[in-house]
């Protein structure tokens, strides 16, 4: 595919001009902040090595300037808007400034959080500028719903890049760290300025690639079980996971046993483990014939 031509992206002009039309200005609710700058969303594209074969979905597509470089790109891109005014606009916008791939591009107006399917052939890759106040959480149901996905690189706060990308031992490592790691190999690609989006946001911006993993976590343990320890240890981060599992396993000595047969010390913390850690432990419990309740307000962030 050729590079996507100046007049084909949306400039800053461009971008006020689409918004004032449309009556739009961007909320912090929704955490909308609109990519002004073609040379990002070109950088963006490239990171993520979108391929001419690819089926992108794109979530958060706003006024549109990462879906027409993703279009010039992919073969098909799917993009998911919650906004009414936005969805209701994209698909124009997309025909006027590239019409010749119009007929590759379906929106889906709905929230990111609820959708289970997805128009034509399976997705192979996210991209996608995610609202700050959800990209964890959204990054993950589109991980799990969408098994076919393969690449993902996401854009999203810096301090939420670091977290995602963490290993263990790090001091940001945690709950988004494990999750993201169950469904892929997850690395820092990338930092992003403040001044290419607008309005501008007060904190900077990072981007995330994720490469599914070819073959899923061993464990007889299932993922719901998995998420429960570890929700569980980062509730209660300072504690020692003896300590922290107790409400879990239902008492310290219950979690001792299990983190013992599991082969971890019940004096380390869920910050020091791996994914495999976290699902032996999960899968040492199961195999007691007990399935640990997970608590009631998992941590996302």
């Amino acid at each position: 595919m050729s590079s996507p031509s100046p007049d084909t992206l949306l400039g800053p002009a461009d971008i006020r001009e689409l918004a004032a039309a449309l009556g739009v200005r961007p909320t912090k609710q929704r955490g909308q902040n609109f990519v002004i700058d073609a040379n990002t969303v070109r950088r963006i594209v490239r990171t993520a090595g979108v391929r001419d074969d690819d089926v992108v979905v794109e979530v958060g597509p706003g006024l549109g300037s990462l879906t027409l470089a993703l279009l010039e790109a992919a073969d098909r891109v799917v993009a998911v808007e919650i906004d009414d005014v936005l969805a209701g606009a994209l698909p124009a916008t997309v025909a006027a400034r590239m019409p010749d791939r119009a007929d590759r591009f379906a929106l889906v107006h709905s929230d990111a959080m609820h959708v289970t399917e997805l128009p034509g052939p399976a997705p192979t890759a996210l991209v996608a500028n995610l609202p700050y106040n959800v990209a964890v959480p959204v990054l993950l149901h589109m991980l799990d719903t969408f098994p076919s996905i393969e690449r993902t690189l996401v854009m999203v706060q810096a301090e939420v890049a670091d977290r995602l990308a963490a290993p263990p031992g790090s001091k940001v490592y945690g709950v988004p760290s494990v999750k993201a790691n169950w469904y892929a190999e997850v690395k820092r690609a990338g930092s992003i300025g403040r001044n290419v989006f607008w309005p501008a946001p007060n904190v900077d911006s990072g981007l995330v690639a994720l490469t599914r993993r070819t073959e899923p976590i061993r464990t007889t343990a299932s993922k719901r079980e998995v998420f429960a320890v570890v929700d569980a240890a980062f509730a209660q981060r300072r504690k020692t996971l003896r300590a922290a599992l107790a409400g879990w396993a239902g008492s310290a000595a219950a979690a001792e046993t299990a983190l013992v047969a599991a082969g971890v010390s019940p004096q380390a913390r869920g910050e020091s483990l791996t994914v495999e850690e976290f699902a032996r432990i999960a899968e040492a419990a199961s195999s007691r014939g007990t399935t640990p309740e997970p608590p009631k307000e998992p941590v996302q962030q």
